[in-house]
């Protein structure tokens, strides 16, 4: 009998990380033989993109109807079990949880970062909830050591990203520049990578990636004017995401990659383009020195870019490639609860 997965998570934002993750999760439990529900912002664009049923996140009656009628709730991925962003968003996950458990619905919390969790009254509720999954997996060491200080038996993943497939395109030998919005993102900084950009790609066409409408779009238009001032002539082109294969191409048809958020680097290297990451969090601050690929500081006066843009330059392809196939995210454990 074919078992019926809701899955939970940032979905239906249009965000190209979460929506990267969403589809891995989808084919693979679609070649589990699952019947897959989808709670979404935006249910009837996530159920034409994806191939799967879909229910809006705030329609509770029939968010709560779904997950009764369900066998397996997973939850993720991506960072929802934290209160940095607000309490109120890890309270509505953790109900999503709190609801399938008290179903009796078996529970994976799949490839998550746990945390952070400011307030004792978000570590007691993660920690109950967690402590009653049937399946844990978390993306990073931090949230495994969380887990572990609590008693809770977990295991660490690689992203779900780096299981995409990515067709061979064609070269269009742009450059591709990934910028979001940050707190310590400075003008400074910004008119210093332009410079270097100008200085060490000159003539090649420039491509800017807005992975988030509501967190890219400002600052990418922002450095297209920068640039522009610096040299009228340069051929710019902000790209917008609007759906995840077509992004995947365009990325796969770049020379060279410098990017700030964590899946626009692993983007790049599962398709084996030149990658440079900018250092903004600590996640990518890893993936690059685990790829052996260059990482750029926000520190406006903390660059070497003749060092950077010559080690970016010289980046093997095939290596960067090979290196992203190495990191497929091991599914064993999930598996085991399709097969009972």
């Amino acid at each position: 009998m074919p078992k019926k997965v809701v899955i939970s998570g940032y979905y239906g934002f249009d965000n190209f990380g979460d929506d990267a993750i969403l589809s891995v999760l989808c084919d693979k439990l679609k070649s589990l033989n699952a019947g897959v529900t989808v709670i979404s912002s935006n249910p009837s664009k996530t159920a034409n993109d994806y191939g799967v049923k879909a229910v809006k996140n705030f329609d509770i009656k029939t968010l709560v109807k779904t997950i009764k009628s369900s066998d397996i709730l997973i939850s993720g991925g991506g960072s929802l079990l934290q209160d940095v962003t607000s309490l109120k968003s890890l309270l509505y996950y953790s109900f999503v949880i709190a609801c399938a458990q008290f179903f009796k619905k078996d529970v994976i919390i799949f490839a998550q970062g746990i945390g952070p969790l400011k307030r004792k009254i978000s570590q007691n509720i993660v920690k109950n909830l967690i402590s009653k999954a049937k399946f844990v997996s978390v993306r990073d060491k931090k949230s495994l050591e969380l887990l572990q200080n609590w008693g809770i038996n977990a295991y660490l993943v690689n992203d779900p990203v780096f299981n995409i497939k990515i067709k061979d395109v064609p070269k269009n030998y742009a450059v591709g520049i990934q910028l979001r919005d940050f707190p310590s993102l400075s003008e400074a900084f910004l008119n210093n990578l332009a410079d270097n950009v100008l200085k060490y790609f000159n003539g090649r066409k420039i491509e800017l990636f807005v992975f988030q409408k509501s967190l890219d779009t400002v600052v990418c238009k922002h450095f297209e004017r920068i640039l522009k001032t610096k040299n009228p002539q340069v051929d710019t082109k902000i790209i917008y995401y609007k759906n995840r294969t077509e992004t995947f191409k365009r990325i796969s048809q770049l020379d060279c990659m410098i990017a700030m958020r964590f899946h626009a680097v692993i983007a790049a290297l599962k398709a084996g383009v030149k990658t440079a990451g900018i250092n903004y969090d600590v996640k990518v601050q890893k993936l690059a020195e685990e790829a052996d690929i260059p990482l750029i500081s926000l520190k406006s006066s903390g660059n070497d870019y003749e060092k950077i843009f010559g080690q970016l330059k010289s980046l093997n392809p095939l290596i960067l490639s090979n290196f992203a196939s190495s990191k497929h995210l091991d599914w064993s454990g999930i598996e085991k609860l399709f097969s009972v």
